[in-house]
């Protein structure tokens, strides 16, 4: 509890949960999910984004007020983290803890996520959650066990990104696992298949509620064609449609001198082809966003490469906090999602643009924070190399391939934007201040015990 309590200051600081565009929708789309799936009032539309998500904060919110999922994020969050911390230590559990808590929560982009309603933070959560049910599970009570796989089929579900990240990691632990080839690994390949059996239930869920909807099978929804936006920003889309919009006949051959390198011009712009394009026009362009692609691949595969590439080293080293700036078109929605609530909203700091300062100030912070770690985990690789403690590489590994395939994912499908990888990258100097702490619960006592 102190923990959490401890996440939620920039809510606090703020005056209200902070709120991203998205933010809006998770909130909105809730209600009418749920009439059509408890009342059979169904509606032709229920939103892009993730209903489970929408579903699970509806309890929580009901269209009053957001501040309840502050808490239950942040609960989530201290949770998750006092598992992991417990996995490691061994002595002065609590007060190692606390002090973990305090720093993340003070300069890292932590607290920040825990205060944004949106499904962000559940994808760190989700990657310590499968480090604690592969590499830790002896240490989990059976409640403890229950409570983690929830927690981490809610994660899964919640986020596109969190199962396709989910989904690789078990391929690649399975990998790791089995070149390994030592006897004690064989139960944590059986926890592999545990988690790989917690992604295919949320998949499921995701798969079986849009069929319910909408009459069709889909992960996503009528999700915005994000691989599209970037294969065009990135070139070699719009040199394949210049090329070749004489043979083929995709949708995007009528906006030739409308193609735009900035992929969120391309799905937000308000001159955007999205943005501007009529309802069977948006249906076309999902169905052609693969075709299309793979035609790109197959004509640029090496420049397309390249990009990606280039672009998946750009988002690793994007993780800034500048990201909650006042946004107009949350204003003007607010009182249909949060009936009442906008007087309160324009008195926080966020409303009336009085952020900026603090975020730049924390950027930097952060900035020193997360190089202070690797040069801690750095320093501490020999030591890690020599003891091989089986839960400290463990968390290792998830740590280290979340962050970097955290990058390739949103830097070379979708766009190079400091929210993505400023969500997870709190978890490098996790890793180092759990490093210290073990070698701090490793120093002989002060007060060896008498022999009687």
């Amino acid at each position: 509890l102190v923990g959490a309590l401890l996440m939620t200051w920039p809510a606090l600081f703020n005056r209200y949960p902070l709120l991203y565009p998205d933010s809006m929708t998770y909130l909105g789309d809730g209600r009418s999910i749920a009439r059509a799936l408890f009342l059979h009032k169904f509606s032709d539309y229920y939103g892009m984004r993730s209903f489970i998500y929408s579903l699970g904060i509806l309890p929580w919110h009901w269209n009053v007020t957001p501040w309840p999922i502050v808490a239950l994020q942040a609960l989530l969050t201290a949770y998750v983290i006092w598992l992991v911390v417990r996995s490691i230590l061994s002595r002065r559990i609590v007060s190692s803890y606390l002090v973990l808590v305090v720093l993340l929560s003070l300069l890292t982009s932590l607290s920040w996520f825990v205060s944004l309603i949106m499904p962000d933070i559940l994808g760190p959560v989700l990657y310590l959650c499968i480090y604690l049910l592969m590499f830790a599970r002896e240490t989990l009570s059976r409640a403890d066990r229950v409570a983690v796989i929830l927690i981490a089929w809610w994660a899964v579900a919640s986020h596109a990104t969190h199962l396709m990240l989910a989904a690789g990691m078990c391929v690649l632990l399975a990998l790791l696992l089995v070149l390994w080839r030592r006897q004690s690994m064989y139960p944590r390949l059986r926890a592999v298949g545990e988690v790989g059996m917690i992604v295919l239930l949320a998949a499921a869920a995701q798969l079986a509620l849009h069929n319910y909807l909408y009459g069709e099978l889909s992960l996503n929804g009528e999700r915005p064609p994000f691989l599209m936006a970037r294969v065009i920003a990135d070139g070699p889309g719009r040199w394949y449609l210049e090329r070749h919009c004489g043979e083929v006949k995709f949708a995007l051959c009528d906006h030739l001198s409308n193609l735009s390198d900035n992929p969120d011009d391309f799905l937000w712009g308000a001159d955007g082809i999205w943005q501007s394009a009529d309802e069977d026009t948006e249906k076309r362009l999902r169905q052609e966003e693969i075709p299309f692609v793979l035609a790109t691949l197959h004509a640029y595969p090496r420049e397309q490469l390249s990009k990606s590439a280039a672009n998946f080293w750009q988002q690793l080293k994007a993780f800034g906090l500048e990201l909650f700036d006042p946004n107009d078109w949350v204003l003007e929605v607010f009182e249909s999602v949060l009936p009442g609530g906008r007087p309160r909203y324009l008195q926080s700091r966020q409303a009336r643009d009085a952020l900026p300062l603090t975020l730049e100030f924390f950027t930097s912070v952060q900035n020193w924070t997360v190089i202070t770690s690797l040069v801690v985990i750095g320093v501490f690789l020999p030591r890690m190399w020599r003891r091989r403690p089986p839960r400290l590489v463990g968390l290792g590994v998830v740590i280290v391939s979340t962050v970097i395939a955290n990058a390739l994912v949103t830097g070379a499908l979708s766009m190079v934007e400091d929210r993505f990888q400023s969500r997870v990258i709190w978890l490098v100097p996790l890793l180092a201040g759990v490093l210290v702490l073990d070698w701090r619960d490793h120093w002989p006592s002060p007060f060896p015990k008498e022999s009687p």
